[in-house]
């Protein structure tokens, strides 16, 4: 309603588009163009289908996105966050929370019960896993280490920390079933983001950029992998 610059309202939890009338009708008299609008499941919108929270590809981005920069491109594109001011505070610390952390958790939960299913049917979403999984197979770095390194056997471990065997996919499984995850040393919750952001630090390579395409397709690799997986999180980690 009305003309001018756009203003888009967006409830919060319980509530519907109602609540912003009085104040739509003082932004349009102010010159504004007012979107109030009805999240899915509340006032007039109906309540999507539920499925797991799988990276896949998305029309209006051109690529494929996981929870998080999926997260992280509605806070910039629609609520009109500063990008480079979320990503500082895109991981929890012990002195501030994160916002994309809670949100991250909050909405993978709405899976709990569903089983891991990414189908790879559009080309792009099998350009990231192919991406993903040469990823995960490269040595690089200078311990020369690759994600197989600590994952492609059995009984390894780092200090007092078991390692999965990736290439067993019920022990695949039960990795990506349970992120996000409280991480017991870090007495925080923590996300596939951070967890591939952790391991890249371990082995001494570059830093992981935040929702970057390196991130994205190890998560298409991992998620694809552990298809059947019954979800439940947060999950618990060491």
């Amino acid at each position: 309603m009305g003309d001018g610059p756009d203003v888009v309202c967006i409830h919060g939890l319980g509530a519907t588009k109602a609540s912003f009338f009085d104040t739509a009708g003082a932004l349009t008299r102010a010159g504004y163009r007012v979107h109030a609008l009805d999240l899915p499941g509340f006032g007039s919108s109906s309540k999507p289908a539920t499925g797991p929270y799988t990276p896949r590809w998305f029309a209006d981005s051109g690529k494929v996105e996981d929870l998080e920069s999926r997260l992280l491109k509605c806070m910039v594109e629609l609520q009109g966050f500063d990008r480079a001011a979320v990503i500082r505070t895109r991981f929890s610390n012990l002195d501030r929370a994160s916002d994309l952390e809670a949100l991250a958790t909050y909405v993978a939960s709405r899976s709990n019960g569903m089983k891991m299913d990414v189908r790879l049917e559009n080309p792009g979403e099998r350009e990231m896993y192919k991406a993903g999984e040469y990823l995960f197979f490269r040595r690089n770095g200078p311990t020369d280490f690759a994600c197989i390194t600590c994952h492609g056997d059995e009984g390894k471990r780092i200090r007092l920390q078991d390692l999965p065997n990736m290439t067993d996919r019920r022990q695949m499984q039960a990795v990506v079933a349970g992120w996000p995850a409280y991480r017991g040393t870090h007495s925080t919750v923590r996300t596939m983001q951070h967890r591939l952001y952790d391991c890249n630090w371990q082995m001494r390579l570059p830093e992981l950029n935040y929702a970057s395409d390196v991130s994205i397709a190890l998560t298409t690799y991992l998620h694809y992998q552990g298809n059947g997986a019954v979800i439940k999180v947060p999950g618990f980690k060491r």
